[in-house]
């Protein structure tokens, strides 16, 4: 029995002793630079973390004063950089740049950036913001807690099966 109690309050402490890992990955620049003022659009831009990011699911989009998409393309994911193609842009004002990564730990980090174009270019806009295949992948998600308190208590269950005195 006094197995049985300890290993129960080992796995309860295991399971809410610890903390939720507040490390997740964190924005250590952006390229251009957060409320930044360029005069042409960069051949790309890039959101730097500071640590590698899983490659899955990743997301990075220039938005631009006239609710246009300018990103061009997919974006690529190497170590801890994402970057996306941009090339010239279009009107003047201020773009967004909105990522959304998975961390090494894998839980999603997401923001925003800004910087301003101040000279009229001649790049031509992808599709409006919003529209087409873009949308909020966080609805219907299932939290994972109550599949690890079920595991918990299953095993407790077949420890002290298995440990019972005849």
């Amino acid at each position: 029995m006094r197995v049985l109690a300890v290993t129960l309050l080992t796995a309860l402490a295991a399971l809410f002793g610890v903390g939720v890992a507040g490390a997740h990955s964190a924005v250590v620049g952006v390229d251009p630079e957060t409320g930044s003022s360029i005069a042409a659009g960069p051949e790309q831009v890039t959101v730097t973390f500071n640590e590698p990011l899983q490659t899955s699911f990743a997301a990075l989009t220039v938005v631009g004063p006239d609710g246009n998409l300018w990103s061009k393309g997919d974006p690529t994911v190497s170590g801890p950089t994402i970057s996306v193609p941009v090339g010239e842009l279009g009107p003047v004002g201020e773009y967004t740049i909105a990522y959304r990564v998975t961390s090494a730990d894998g839980h999603p980090v997401s923001g925003t950036s800004t910087f301003t174009l101040t000279e009229e270019g001649g790049g031509t806009p992808g599709a409006a913001a919003g529209s087409s295949s873009e949308s909020s992948d966080d609805s219907g998600s299932i939290p994972l807690w109550p599949f690890v308190v079920a595991g918990v208590v299953v095993f407790g269950g077949g420890l002290a099966f298995a440990l019972r005195k005849r």
